[in-house]
């Protein structure tokens, strides 16, 4: 049997993560690919970025290690302008009284993330999807995380949302199409994940809206964030553009946090 294993190389740590690495150079444009019923094709399996400060991949196939350079495209602001792309600002704003819990929570993100401890990260920020199933009625959404690979299920038929639903970390998602953007709402989110690295808690009336479209071979992404309770006005993150990929999906390790016992202090995953 062949056995792969995948592991972030840091600066003095070490973190075992299934990943893969993608080649960073821009895709050549080209013709969009449609459905029978005239929208973008977005099937298909995109890139894995990591949103990690490690150096290198560490692979181990059969005894034989190799690195590579990891891929952290797909986590950050595309460097080139996003035609489709929504205004956006670097961070979110937060209520006055509300500023000093976030500046906390990011002082001492590795004690108080609980992504660190292998927790589930929710949505957005487990970000875009490894793999694209775009069906008539619905589409679906696979993952390869740390905290386990999830899916989501998105109804495309024009229901509205569950009244039934149980709160969860990945919250309750309808799909429709605002032309060529495929366009993802989510409610009904547990209150105890952050939507972003920096200590970006939420609350219950968390709402969601995520925005996919293609721009040549390359599938952009952006979300925007409402929480009237927390935040002065919703939040656009700057977009993304998340390239195609040939990497099978592959399960991923159980994961045991073996890092906070190696902290040398307790501020930021950067340790890492």
């Amino acid at each position: 049997m062949r056995h792969r294993v995948v592991c972030v190389v840091a600066a003095a740590i070490f973190l075992a993560t299934c990943a893969s690495a993608q080649d960073n150079s821009p895709a050549p444009a080209t013709k969009i690919a449609r459905g029978m019923d005239g929208h973008p094709d977005l099937s298909g399996i995109w890139a894995y970025s990591i949103d990690l400060p490690g150096v290198a991949l560490k692979q181990q196939i059969n005894g034989t290690t190799s690195y590579k350079k990891v891929d952290l495209s797909g986590r950050r602001a595309a460097k080139v302008p996003v035609p489709g792309a929504l205004p956006s600002t670097p961070t979110p704003s937060y209520k006055p009284e509300f500023q000093a819990k976030v500046k906390y929570l990011f002082d001492n993100e590795a004690k108080l993330d609980k992504v660190f401890f292998c927790g589930k990260p929710g949505t957005p920020r487990i970000s875009s999807p490894r793999k694209i199933i775009q069906l008539p009625t619905e589409t679906i959404f696979f993952y390869e995380d740390m905290s386990g690979d999830v899916y989501r299920i998105i109804p495309t038929d024009g229901r509205p949302h569950r009244a039934d639903a149980d709160p969860s970390y990945y919250g309750d998602s309808i799909g429709h199409w605002e032309g060529d953007t495929f366009i993802v709402d989510s409610t009904n989110f547990v209150d105890d994940t952050w939507f972003g690295e920096g200590g970006y808690f939420h609350t219950s009336a968390m709402h969601v809206i995520e925005r996919f479209w293609k721009v040549g071979d390359d599938l952009a992404y952006q979300i925007t964030v409402d929480d009237p309770n927390v935040l002065t006005a919703p939040w656009t993150e700057p977009a993304r553009l998340i390239k195609p990929s040939d990497e099978p999906l592959e399960e991923s390790p159980v994961c045991v946090e073996d890092d906070a016992h190696r902290m040398l202090n307790l501020d930021h995953h950067g340790q890492r």
